[in-house]
């Protein structure tokens, strides 16, 4: 979980002690989730990056987006997303339970409402996992949200690890660099862009990111003003 508050000390009076008796303590406010919105072309390693950021930096919760496409490889049900028909997708869209939703390779993705929530409940960040067209949907939507777009070094290296996967006929491979050309001329839209070369420094790069968000001084103002209060005669 996130660092804990400060202290807020209360009915101060000066003493003798070499520190006043902070008396006791009071409640602490709710915490304020951030929301993380991380973005790349297929490809491109977010995926394994998002997993070692969740395993590494306590106090986040992963969005897990509804999806209408199959499951690949060792993907599990509720883990890397929830799969729908295309029919049960459509009326959660008609019913307006997702904060956004959109469609990529002929399948329905999107991120229901009800999973900020948990996170405000639990105090924690939250992470998604999301395109350039839901992130531009949610970046309209959450004030504040923090963005990061993971770029690949070169469309060789790119195509390189697509291949790899072997998961895709050609055809399929060559849609994706298309697409990837479309969605890295967006990366102008992002807070951060991140250069995945190498996987230990991307993972470090980002972590980073997140610890500096959660220092800002806009998000913990509530941490600062009652540390400067007890500065106050």
């Amino acid at each position: 979980m996130r660092a804990a508050r400060a202290t807020l000390f209360q009915n101060r009076e000066r003493s003798a002690l070499p520190f006043p008796d902070p008396g006791p303590l009071a409640p602490a406010p709710p915490l304020m989730t951030t929301v993380f919105i991380i973005s790349a072309p297929s490809g491109s390693g977010k995926s394994t990056l998002v997993k070692r950021l969740l395993a590494g930096v306590p106090g986040l919760m992963f969005s897990i987006s509804y999806t209408t496409r199959k499951p690949r490889g060792e993907e599990k049900e509720g883990e890397n997303y929830r799969y729908v028909s295309r029919e049960a997708f459509e009326c959660k869209v008609e019913r307006g339970e997702f904060l956004e939703w959109a469609r990529v390779f002929d399948n329905y993705y999107g991120t229901h409402k009800g999973i900020l929530e948990e996170a405000q409940a639990a105090g924690c960040d939250l992470v998604l996992d999301i395109d350039v067209q839901g992130a531009r949907q949610l970046r309209d939507k959450i004030s504040g949200a923090v963005t990061v777009f993971i770029l690949p070094p070169s469309k060789q290296i790119l195509e390189q690890r697509l291949r790899a996967r072997g998961e895709d006929p050609d055809a399929v491979i060559q849609r994706r660099l298309r697409d990837a050309a479309e969605e890295i001329r967006n990366y102008n839209q992002y807070d951060y862009v991140l250069i995945n070369r190498d996987l230990p420094e991307s993972d470090a790069i980002l972590s980073a990111i997140v610890h500096a968000e959660r220092v800002r001084r806009t998000r913990i103002l509530d941490r600062i003003e009652p540390i400067l209060e007890t500065f106050k005669d």
